[in-house]
């Protein structure tokens, strides 16, 4: 047997000059935007990158030209693949993006030309939803249709982590070191704001399970952090006219400011690592907004990245897939 573990991600633009094509990657999923027309689907995804380009690169240029997302999903896989031979467990780690490079596809060439027979299928996303875990699943799926020797892979799926005990934890411990910076580092004088990335109500609606699982991720954080700290949970980056999950974080920033909240803590909390909206939106477009309105501490946990616990959680989640063999 030779194991491989890939891991899906959604990808990002490392230069400028990839803004645009990267957008029209993302607007051209169908599980980004659902139109009632397949055939309109490329059109209307280039006439929202084209004109959405100069406004997200701007953004893109203000966090060093591009997104730090594919170097840091790498060194993710690199970490990973070492903690598992550490614990014995031979096996080379990919990357597979879904709209940037390294797309699955490519991905999926080098498991083949490794000479790959088992596959552990790892989405970076704890909460499960259509948009991110589903569309990878999906896309990955299609491509096992077109290829035999890529059908003849043994595979196993992790497709949900959202209530994994050392995920938890982690995120847990991180909260803890955030709040002890604080100029008053009482817990109950922190007000924990999760942050996570927002989706279509509709989709709620037609049972995506993402709303459930991030409303569960809060409550074990919480629970594993003594129920102490008040805690709040908002959405962010919508994008379109459609009703998205409320409430929007800004709003709540907001909110919370006029309730008297002097010291914010964001979590972000579906984003393991760090990209434009972690590094624009939370750290520069929010922090902003905090100071305008006169919040006098506001401080973020950062993204997981390399975090050996993270790495640790990770390895976790693929021993469990091999132990059952």
């Amino acid at each position: 047997m030779s194991l491989g573990v890939i891991l899906f991600n959604l990808g990002g633009p490392e230069t400028l000059a990839d803004v645009q094509p990267f957008l029209f990657n993302l607007f051209s999923d169908p599980e980004i935007i659902r139109l009632p027309a397949r055939f309109m689907q490329k059109p209307l995804a280039w006439l929202i990158s084209t004109t959405r380009a100069k406004k997200s690169s701007a953004y893109y240029a203000q966090i060093g030209g591009g997104s730090p997302l594919r170097r840091i999903t790498d060194e993710q896989a690199k970490a990973l693949q070492a903690e598992l031979g550490n614990r014995g467990i031979e096996a080379k780690v990919y990357v597979g993006m879904r709209y940037w490079h390294p797309f699955t596809n490519e991905a999926m060439h080098r498991i083949e030309r490794d000479g790959i027979t088992e596959l552990i299928v790892l989405p970076l996303y704890p909460q499960y939803s259509v948009s991110t875990t589903g569309s990878s699943l999906k896309e990955f799926i299609g491509l096992l249709k077109g290829q035999t020797k890529w059908r003849k892979i043994r595979r196993r799926y992790v497709t949900r982590w959202y209530n994994h005990a050392p995920y938890i934890n982690t995120l847990a411990e991180q909260i803890k070191a955030e709040i002890a910076q604080f100029p008053d580092p009482d817990p109950r004088k922190v007000h924990l704001l999760f942050s996570a990335h927002s989706v279509p109500q509709s989709y709620i609606e037609r049972g995506d399970p993402y709303l459930r699982h991030t409303q569960e991720t809060v409550r074990l954080v919480s629970e594993a952090l003594g129920n102490v700290s008040p805690t709040s949970l908002s959405f962010q980056s919508k994008v379109g006219p459609v009703k998205w999950l409320e409430p929007a974080t800004d709003q709540k920033i907001r909110d919370l400011r006029s309730s008297g909240v002097e010291q914010l803590l964001m979590i972000p909390i579906s984003f393991v690592s760090e990209h434009i909206e972690t590094l624009y939106e939370l750290d520069i477009l929010y922090k902003k907004l905090a100071d305008e309105i006169g919040v006098p501490h506001y401080r973020r946990v950062p993204a997981f990245n390399t975090d050996v616990r993270f790495i640790m959680a990770l390895a976790d989640l693929v021993s469990e897939k091999v132990s059952r063999q």
